[in-house]
């Protein structure tokens, strides 16, 4: 059962919990949950097994938390503002947590540290590349094309997978095309402000968001692990959590 807390705009947010210790932010991807990426394939046991205490939240619009249908729900920068909020519930000091995104979470994660809205002590980067930070415009316009077309989408386009994956979840459409359009692009200069200890953590075979290997070396203090996978699959194989819990214990 996950716990409910209230952002900073009044709107509900689920919280799911394992383990004690020191705090780990874990953000899911687009479309996912904190279910779909962390729980189901045991990646927040294998954070509380190493003594850490792993706190997953659902974005708005998806899993557990609320999907509300008014665009004033969506000002720019929500996901970040929302995680901001979160970590002002738990009473999080800046220093003494670390944060983990996938793929959408990842990109909410490097906006909140790169603009000073969250100073974790270790940051890992799972599923992202440059082109998936610099060019979320028309990652953007993909997902929409995805929720515009969605009942005449047919097997064999590209964006089949995705309207599969969305059906799956169980998604709000009208919630997540007004989420979509309040994330922008994101300036690269400021990857040099993020300075903590991070890991680019990525499928060999994922090159949905770019290059990992690029995004690392761009960091000031990154560097890239290789884990089996493509964007699809990555998450759900046991690697990916190891190699999260193995940079976090350094």
């Amino acid at each position: 059962m996950a716990d409910q807390f209230t952002s900073f705009d009044g709107t509900s947010l689920a919280i799911h919990t394992e383990g004690e210790g020191r705090p780990v932010i874990l953000l899911h991807g687009l479309f996912s949950s904190a279910h779909m990426n962390w729980i189901k394939w045991g990646h927040g046991q294998r954070l509380a097994a190493a003594g850490f205490r792993a706190i997953m939240l659902d974005f708005r619009v998806h899993g557990d938390s609320a999907a509300p249908h008014d665009a004033s729900a969506y000002p720019p920068g929500v996901l970040v503002r929302d995680v901001a909020a979160l970590a002002e519930h738990l009473g999080l000091v800046p220093g003494m947590f670390d944060l983990v995104g996938f793929s959408l979470g990842a990109r909410t994660a490097i906006h909140a540290v790169a603009h000073g809205i969250l100073e974790p002590r270790r940051l890992a980067i799972c599923g992202m590349g440059v082109s998936g930070l610099a060019e979320w415009e028309r990652r953007a316009s993909f997902f929409k094309r995805v929720i515009d077309e969605f009942d005449t989408i047919k097997p064999g386009d590209p964006a089949y997978v995705a309207r599969t994956f969305l059906k799956s979840q169980g998604v709000d459409r009208v919630a997540a095309r007004l989420l979509l359009d309040a994330m922008d692009d994101f300036d690269l200069t400021k990857l040099a402000t993020i300075t903590m200890p991070a890991a680019a953590i990525c499928g060999s075979e994922d090159d949905d968001n770019g290059s990992a290997e690029e995004l690392a070396a761009m960091l000031p203090d990154a560097r890239y692990i290789a884990v089996p996978g493509s964007h699809l699959n990555s998450v759900t194989k046991p690697e990916m959590g190891e190699a999260i819990v193995s940079f976090l214990s350094e």
